[in-house]
């Protein structure tokens, strides 16, 4: 049996005759997060759909641990939050999630404890015995994730888990996903493009139902030439541009959008290249806002040659 966690062969779904996924061919490992992006209606909500086993393939294989989805295997193995999920408003947070921890197989004390434990994880403890309809939209979407989180699966996949939330939720959301990484490999789609830079190693981009790449954040280190993002200040772009791209070991200085800059450079003829851009700055007198190493997942996946 494949030791990936998910593969995708020749995969095919239409709908009403309109190509939803075209040829999806794909295999995972367990690891640190995955990202899944594209603009709207790329095809990201069905691929999860189909892994989920909510929806079947028009046509082609799809396994998760060998076993297609949906299958009796997959119980407790693998757990889906949909896009816009919803707990059952008749129901406390506690009743649903002692539910859910049943199904999985849970004696009742330990159902019980198991979902007291998701609630904490979740900052949703003084919650626990509210109902979904008297909750926050952030309480309300932390608690549709907890119940994803129930039982420690293996493999996790969530359709825009931070959409609409604060940046406080965010944050929390973000931290838990970091902390069970470790034990638990997460399918991340996502519009929030800043937010999967900082929590996956792996992206796919889907366009038009295409799986147009796999970008792996490759480790800079391994190459002489390596770059630099800056967030300027209000600033003057041309000359900024210019005095950059004199120095030494600049290979290259791009102005994406406003007051950001791209510095391509030679690790080998200038490993303190920071440091420099830095000397840069201040004999200038320029701003900025952020310096840091590598380019934003943005340029990586959509400006890059």
């Amino acid at each position: 049996m494949s030791s990936s966690i998910i593969q995708c062969q020749q995969l095919n779904h239409v709908y009403s005759g309109k190509v939803a996924l075209n040829d999806v061919n794909v295999e995972l490992e367990a690891g640190e997060p995955i990202g899944l992006v594209g603009p709207n209606g790329a095809g990201k909500t069905t691929l999860l759909s189909i892994l989920s086993g909510f929806l079947r393939p028009t046509s082609g294989i799809v396994r998760l641990f060998g076993y297609p989805p949906g299958a009796v295997q997959l119980n407790g193995k693998v757990s889906a939050l949909p896009q816009d999920a919803r707990l059952d408003p008749s129901f406390t947070l506690i009743e649903q999630l002692i539910y859910y921890a049943r199904l999985q197989g849970f004696t009742k004390q330990q159902a019980i404890l198991e979902a007291g434990r998701v609630l904490e994880a979740f900052a949703l403890a003084e919650a626990a015995h509210e109902k979904p309809g008297v909750l926050s939209h952030g309480k309300a979407k932390r608690a549709a994730i907890a119940q994803a989180l129930i039982g420690k699966p293996t493999l996790v996949l969530l359709d825009e888990p931070t959409a609409g939330l604060d940046p406080v939720n965010v944050r929390r959301v973000r931290s838990i996903i970091a902390e069970q990484s470790s034990a638990t490999t997460f399918i991340i789609s996502s519009h929030d493009l800043t937010e999967l830079d900082r929590l996956c190693r792996r992206i796919l981009l889907l366009e038009n139902g295409v799986l147009q790449s796999e970008t792996i954040h490759i480790n800079e280190q391994q190459s002489a030439s390596r770059f630099i993002t800056l967030q300027m200040e209000s600033c003057p772009a041309l000359e900024v541009t210019a005095k950059l791209k004199a120095l030494e070991g600049v290979l290259q200085v791009t102005n994406p959008q406003k007051n950001e800059f791209v510095v391509a450079y030679n690790a080998e003829l200038q490993p303190n290249m920071d440091l420099q851009l830095m000397q840069c700055l201040q004999t200038n007198h320029w701003q900025y806002r952020q310096l840091s190493h590598g380019k934003t997942l943005e340029e990586k996946l959509f400006f890059s040659e």
